[in-house]
């Protein structure tokens, strides 16, 4: 019996919604970006209404129907599906070697002046003085036990001060998504909390770039 995961949900989700939207575009006298997005607004509440999906991706549906109605067009929902549908078909076959590919990236951080620290024990004590400088910390228990044979074998997180597109980038440049972490907790000062997690299989929507 095959599992559905939240990755297969996601993309069946915005998959059809972006269908939903062709079909919408191909016969409507308007197409403006309000128009466009009411439209998938009301489609989602739908959709949402005759558990269309799975219940692996309703919190994503109801925040989008919130914000739609209360953001209106700026939320972009389009955009927002269009992102998904690219970024998870890319990484959909791409389950192995992410402990090999976590290594390039960090490769490619510290050749571009990154400060990389994965060879300390992790606490609230701990500071890191970069002065400003993009960094990035992975406590060393993770970092040597969560990688074996190149291969991501559980959840890594990674401390990072630097933007969220940039490092969102750069990461699904080495075919890894990142989900974030907790907005609030965080062990290191200035760093937000993101996860890498085995199979590119997290339980949430990953960031989109």
């Amino acid at each position: 019996m095959n599992t559905q995961t939240y990755n297969d949900a996601i993309l069946e989700l915005a998959t059809a919604g972006l269908q939903a939207l062709e079909t919408y575009n191909a016969t409507a006298k308007v197409k403006t970006a309000s128009t466009q997005s009411h439209f998938l607004c009301h489609w989602m509440v739908t959709a949402q209404k005759n558990k269309q999906f799975s219940k692996l991706v309703a919190n994503d549906l109801t925040l989008w129907i919130r914000q739609a109605r209360s953001q209106g067009a700026s939320v972009d929902l389009p955009a927002i599906l269009l992102n998904i549908s690219t970024q998870y078909r890319l990484i959909s076959h791409k389950q192995q070697g992410l402990g090999a590919r976590l290594t390039a990236l960090l490769a490619e951080l510290e050749q571009e002046d990154w400060i990389i620290i994965k060879d300390q024990r992790l606490s609230p004590n701990l500071k890191l003085n970069s002065h400003g400088q993009r960094s990035l910390v992975i406590s060393e228990e993770e970092y040597l036990y969560h990688i074996q044979d190149n291969e991501l074998i559980k959840p890594v997180t990674l401390y990072i001060r630097a933007d969220l597109y940039t490092i969102a980038s750069k990461a699904l440049k080495h075919e890894l998504l990142l989900t974030l972490g907790d907005k609030k907790a965080s062990l290191i000062k200035h760093h937000k909390a993101y996860h890498i997690w085995p199979k590119n299989l997290a339980p949430k929507l990953a960031l989109l770039v």
